[in-house]
């Protein structure tokens, strides 16, 4: 749990969103957004269900207990993309 501070910065870095606009749409203060990043306060369940549902990971991932990773495919061809995810299926299925 001591990345989810790092976790909840990057997602909100990676939307664009300040703390301040994230702290309106859950309805708290830029401070608390503040805490939560620094780690000095953790959220509540209800809280860390709406951070989840806002930047649509789950709880595992915010909390890290699921690894998951992203690929950012911004600037590529569909092509491109489905090369990508098909070489990551193979890869999967030599596993």
């Amino acid at each position: 749990m001591v990345d989810f501070g790092n976790t909840l910065k990057r997602l909100r870095r990676k939307n664009d969103m300040t703390q301040e606009q994230l702290s309106r749409r859950l309805g708290l203060t830029k401070s608390v957004i503040s805490a939560y990043e620094t780690g000095m306060r953790m959220p509540s369940y209800d809280v860390l269900i709406a951070i989840a549902r806002i930047f649509k990971v789950t709880t595992d991932f915010l909390l890290g207990v699921e690894q998951k990773q992203e690929v950012d495919f911004s600037g590529l061809t569909e092509a491109e993309k489905a090369a990508i995810l098909n070489l990551i299926k193979a890869i999967k299925e030599r596993q």
